[in-house]
């Protein structure tokens, strides 16, 4: 998220802890703006899911119709205090020093579909083929599009008991030279969890490192993506039965853009020529001479 490169058009530099939601917003309107074909990707974890950023960027970005991909990096924790909720956390969730989380999930599938989203779908972060079909199908829609993509952690479980926590980090810290040289084995590395095969309407159980596990369900060939009362019930039912529900929630066709139906000129005043705003010499006599 620090990195930054302006001939790459990566502007990660400028936004963090949730900045890059509104950064990424602004990137997508000066493409509008300038009327090329550019898309604007935004990466955010879900500690930024409470932040009225979000919600005042999906406001704007359906407003204005702009070319806009909100990525989140959906994994419940937050990634800087680690013991704390964060505002995708299930209501009932435990951890130990915080106690038990009394508010229910934000669900941001069902909030970008309120807010006027108009391609709006969840996958799994060990689904490959399907996270890399909606990323295509998203970039190709001229439109807002938000992508809740759930990617378990287990990195930040703060559990005394377990190697990823504070007390054991502060008992065996280590410089990472010395992880390196003396102890290169010291990180157990983890097999990656993929999905391999996943049928339409079908409910799988993905077991993690921790011994935890998820659920999944993908959406079935009944389900009308075009619908958004079909889908905020379908995601309701999803949160009721424990279920993370996967692929295409909800699509809408992209309608006239703010641009079009205000007829706004193609070219902003703010990038026009000198020579095209300041009138010259011989048009101003022209001008005056009608009123002699």
């Amino acid at each position: 998220m620090h990195m930054f490169s302006k001939e790459k058009n990566f502007y990660g530099g400028h936004g963090i802890v949730g900045a890059q939601v509104s950064l990424g917003t602004g990137l997508a309107f000066a493409n509008r703006y300038r009327g090329n074909d550019n898309v604007s990707l935004a990466y955010f974890g879900d500690g930024a899911a409470n932040q009225g950023q979000v919600f005042e960027s999906f406001n704007m970005a359906s407003l204005w119709k702009l070319p806009v991909i909100y990525i989140i990096e959906n994994n419940g924790v937050y990634g800087l205090t680690k013991g704390q909720f964060s505002a995708t956390a299930d209501e009932g969730q435990f951890l130990k020093y915080y106690g038990k989380n009394h508010f229910p999930a934000i669900d941001l599938a069902m909030e970008a579909i309120i807010s006027g989203a108009t391609f709006v779908a969840r996958s799994f972060s060990g689904n490959a083929k399907q996270v890399q079909a909606l990323m295509s199908a998203a970039i190709k829609h001229r439109g807002i599009a938000v992508l809740d993509i759930i990617s378990p952690c287990v990195t930040f479980n703060n559990d005394p008991a377990s190697t990823k926590s504070y007390p054991y980090g502060q008992e065996h810290e280590i410089t990472m030279h010395e992880i390196q040289l003396l102890a290169p084995d010291y990180v157990d590395g983890k097999e990656e969890i993929t999905l391999e095969d996943d049928p339409e309407g079908s409910v799988q159980t993905i077991d993690m490192h921790d011994g935890t596990f998820i659920r999944l369900k993908n959406v079935s060939r009944d389900h009308n993506p075009r619908s958004r009362l079909q889908a905020l019930t379908v995601l309701e039912e999803a949160q009721r039965d424990n279920l993370f529900l996967t692929g295409l929630l909800y699509y809408e066709e992209p309608r006239i853009t703010l641009a079009e139906s205000e007829n706004l000129v193609e070219q902003g005043l703010a990038t026009l020529p000198a020579e095209k705003l300041r009138p010259s010499a011989a048009a101003l006599d022209s001008v005056m001479n009608q009123f002699r």
